[in-house]
């Protein structure tokens, strides 16, 4: 097949640091391309990922003005679709694309939404006409779907062969994610300290919301046994997952998928948080995490966490979270609509 993909305007493809959707896209793009599809990628200038790239497109636009910004992403998805002329499907990543008037007609239309049905943005992929078949990425977002029309369920892939597989030998716990209250970084702190482990914590601080939680709620946790590294790249975020013993996830909202936890999993670390959102379809209770309620609850479970078999973790990520079988539902989906068959709806 041959399959345009458009990212999001706002970072490169990958991401040189944080990055969630972007990760995806690259991880997809680079599956489809090594199975032997043609793939055209429209995402911002100078981005690296090793497929064909549309040219001249916009530089990323994530910035405190246009992050949120109609314009910007408007523009990318024009540039976007005047570029994808010659493929068979477009797989959409943005908000505004499916509802770009001058996309050609006939050309099949799939996209994903990588947020929360529940929230004002779900009202608008309510709005999607039935010409454009929508990805959800957990079984948890899509219950939320209201009258969207879901023709798959996908949940995301990583490339685990890629990932190092880490010992658990610096014996602390970890936290990765954003610097906002949704993802519990002051509850991961909270934790470690009942439980009596040290904790290291990376996060992106974006912007002056963030930067309020930060030094109001997380800096003055800060400590002797609590860690802040800032930002990292890659490699030092594999590096941080393979040598915890846990790694902390203690979100405070309902995740539609959560990629760092199947990172977690494909360094060997097993992982203890909240059941909330997507949590439960990506953690088996017991074998490869814990999924508890209260700082009490999670910090006892932290606790029971370095005994699980981390080849089990290991082993979750490679069945269930690997690139190739994130590859191969999307195909899947793809060759139903070139057939011109309906998805069945939830699968």
């Amino acid at each position: 097949m041959r399959i345009g993909l458009i990212a999001p305007p706002w970072l490169l493809v990958p991401p040189p640091r944080y990055g969630g959707t972007e990760v995806v896209v690259d991880g997809l793009a680079r599956g489809l391309a090594a199975a032997g599809h043609e793939v055209l990628l429209a995402a911002p200038e100078g981005s690296t990922c090793p497929v064909p790239l549309v040219p001249d497109m916009p530089k990323p636009s994530f910035d405190s003005s246009a992050i949120w910004s109609a314009g910007a992403e408007l523009y990318h998805v024009a540039r976007a679709y005047a570029a994808l002329t010659d493929v068979d499907l477009v797989h959409d990543h943005t908000v505004a694309g499916p509802f770009f008037r001058y996309r050609p007609a006939s050309l099949p239309v799939v996209t994903t939404n990588h947020g929360l049905f529940s929230s004002r943005l779900g009202d608008l992929y309510r709005l999607m006409g039935p010409d454009v078949s929508m990805v959800a990425i957990s079984h948890r977002q899509a219950a939320d779907a209201g009258g969207a029309s879901i023709a798959r369920v996908i949940h995301h892939g990583i490339d685990v062969d890629a990932v190092p597989v880490g010992d658990g030998s610096g014996g602390y716990a970890a936290f990765l994610g954003r610097m906002s209250p949704d993802k519990g970084p002051r509850e991961a702190i909270l934790v470690a300290r009942e439980a009596g482990f040290r904790l290291l914590m990376s996060a992106r601080v974006q912007g002056k919301e963030e930067s309020d939680f930060f030094d109001s709620q997380v800096a003055p946790l800060l400590g002797p046994d609590v860690e802040f590294l800032g930002e990292l790249t890659a490699a030092e975020k594999y590096q941080l997952l393979g040598g915890a013993a846990a790694f902390l996830n203690p979100i405070q909202w309902p995740e539609p998928f959560g990629l760092v936890m199947i990172e977690a999993l494909a360094t060997g670390t097993p992982v203890v948080g909240t059941a909330s959102g997507a949590a439960p379809e990506i953690v088996d209770d017991g074998v490869t995490g814990y999924l508890r309620g209260t700082i009490r609850e999670l910090a006892e479970a932290l606790v029971l966490a370095s005994a699980l078999d981390r080849r089990a973790c290991r082993q979750a990520a490679e069945l269930r979270f690997s690139i190739g079988r994130m590859v191969a539902d999307h195909v899947s989906l793809y060759s139903e609509l070139l057939l011109g068959r309906m998805p069945s709806q939830g699968r």
